[in-house]
């Protein structure tokens, strides 16, 4: 029992809670896919309409190491800790896509919009629409399976790579977004207006 692997169940309660997302979002008012009238497999730009709007971009990186980070939440409470029994540890996945589709249905609230749209590099900032949030969900649970499936240390390395990089091609990534979200620092702002960023 040293690894969160999901059993049928599980999986299907993971599906579950994915499909209610995208049905409380789409009750929210989110589009469905991009106002463009389009789909893109990678869209570049982070402060235009398309930002968050198409199913992999510069935040891509981001849902992953969430899906790292959740799955190291989940081994401390099932395994570590033995916290629900001896097969709670099969409830790691549906723990990590309830704290994503969490976060999902709150980053698409008027309030956060507007925050991130304030102090964060995303001043063009709209929302989600549902096909992003929809893969973003996608994307973290992809980032669980590498945390499942790889070694802790270069589970670590890929997502210090996958900050570096987004960090240095649009000076925004997850460990930024958290600081600008929670506590704004004048000095990033500046740093990352510098780039075009802002």
């Amino acid at each position: 029992m040293g690894t969160l692997i999901p059993n049928r169940r599980t999986l299907i309660v993971s599906l579950a809670m994915t499909a209610i997302t995208v049905t409380i979002l789409l009750a929210m008012g989110r589009p469905p896919i991009c106002e463009c009238g389009y789909v893109s497999l990678w869209h570049g730009q982070i402060n235009d309409a398309g930002n968050s709007q198409h199913i992999t971009d510069w935040y891509t990186p981001s849902h992953i190491i969430h899906g790292m980070i959740f799955y190291a939440l989940g081994w401390w409470m099932f395994v570590r800790r033995g916290w629900g029994g001896e097969n709670a540890f099969r409830w790691g996945l549906p723990l990590a896509v309830l704290l994503e589709a969490a976060w999902e249905v709150l980053e698409n609230t008027p309030m956060v919009i507007d925050r991130f749209r304030s102090v964060t590099a995303n001043f063009g900032y709209s929302g989600d629409s549902v096909l992003n949030s929809f893969a973003d969900i996608g994307w973290m649970a992809f980032g669980f399976w590498l945390a499942l499936r790889l070694p802790v240390k270069v589970t670590v390395a890929l997502a210090v790579i996958g900050e570096l990089v987004a960090g240095y091609v649009v000076r925004d990534n997850l460990t930024l977004n958290v600081i600008m979200l929670i506590a704004p620092v004048e000095a990033i702002a500046e740093w990352q207006a510098a780039g075009g960023v802002k």
